[in-house]
């Protein structure tokens, strides 16, 4: 049920009013770091208050460990506990036969299209079940998400409100799991690629990556939150220039497409319902038509790397996704930081323009 958003009123913070805001992470495997950078550059920011966060995949590991870490040590705990999730996840990653070759090193190419094993990785999950394997259901990301999260922590915890989207594989349908609901599974759930490892269970139900149905789910920001005020942070490129022609360049546009789909399809509904709502009456129609969008750009960055650099979890390359990240906030914040709170700085309405 939509719930009428009548903001209260906010004590000044330095020279700026707080500005509850929302924030929307995209999922997309490592370049998760990106994202990273950009909330670790957010935390600095005194008069942005977090409401409500939804994320998927990488993205609602960022969330999670992002909210966790305030409840803990407040913005300077947030971004230590970002750090830390990072840090273990490449620690976790040395031995791992994902590796970029001599070449690709000296050359500074961050992809993996060149590696016999995430090749073989590759050919063998178009040929193979993970459950025909045996490691089809082995993820070392769940140890490291609860040496990094207290969920019995985050499950007590009511702002920022979570919601982290998997795909019910029998339904076919997105699951909004919010913060008392959250566990590893859960978040193990939104990142789990189906061709890679077994679905995970949760309440008796089978659930894959919930990029499928919600990359980020945005939906519940405007039902369940009181800001207007809803940040996108995109990893995954919705425009790339040229035909695709190589298997490695349509293997990649057509994951940046599936996974961009069922977040294109609830901004549209946004454009059409600015179009028909009143802002000013009281429902779901109205928060939707007087939600304020804006979108931290990734810029070149995404465009240069492909869908195997998803896999590649050296630190690195977390730490260049990082300085991107942050790079691309700051930008953002120079930018568009002055009219949150007061207009959308992304156009949404050309969505409603038949290509």
């Amino acid at each position: 049920m939509a719930i009428a958003k009548n903001k209260p009123a906010v004590p000044a913070t330095g020279t700026r009013k707080t500005v509850l805001v929302d924030l929307a992470l995209q999922g997309g495997g490592s370049h998760g770091a990106y994202t990273w950078g950009v909330l670790d550059r957010f935390l600095e920011e005194t008069w942005m208050e977090f409401d409500g966060i939804s994320g998927t995949s990488a993205g609602a590991m960022n969330a999670a460990v992002m909210t966790d870490g305030l409840a803990a040590g407040g913005r300077e705990g947030a971004k230590k506990a970002l750090e830390k999730f990072w840090r273990s996840v490449a620690d976790a990653a040395l031995l791992s036969p994902f590796r970029r070759g001599l070449i690709e090193m000296l050359t500074g190419k961050w992809t993996l299209d060149y590696s016999p094993a995430f090749v073989a990785a590759d050919l063998s999950a178009r040929l193979c079940s993970p459950y025909d394997i045996s490691i089809g259901g082995v993820n070392p990301l769940s140890k490291i998400l609860n040496e990094c999260v207290d969920f019995e922590r985050l499950a007590k915890t009511t702002l920022p409100r979570l919601f982290v989207t998997a795909t019910n594989v029998n339904s076919g349908r997105g699951r909004v799991f919010r913060n008392a609901e959250i566990s590893s599974d859960v978040l193990m759930a939104s990142a789990c690629l189906p061709t890679m490892f077994k679905a995970v269970e949760i309440d008796g139900e089978p659930y894959w990556d919930g990029g499928f149905t919600g990359n980020p789910t945005i939906t519940p920001l405007v039902r369940d939150c009181e800001s207007d005020d809803t940040i996108l942070v995109s990893i995954n490129p919705i425009s790339r220039p040229g035909t695709p022609r190589t298997a490695n360049e349509i293997n990649n546009r057509l994951n940046e497409i599936s996974f961009n789909s069922p977040l294109i399809k609830e901004l549209r509904m946004a454009a059409l319902l600015r179009k028909v709502a009143d802002p000013n009456s009281i429902g779901e129609g109205a928060n939707w038509a007087k939600m304020r969008i804006h979108r931290v750009e990734s810029g070149s960055i995404m465009l240069q790397l492909g869908y195997s650099s998803k896999m590649l979890a050296e630190w690195a390359f977390f730490c260049m996704l990082r300085d991107e990240g942050r790079k691309a906030a700051e930008q953002f914040l120079a930018t568009h930081g002055d009219s949150i709170g007061v207009r959308s700085t992304l156009d949404i309405d050309f969505l409603l323009t038949e290509v």
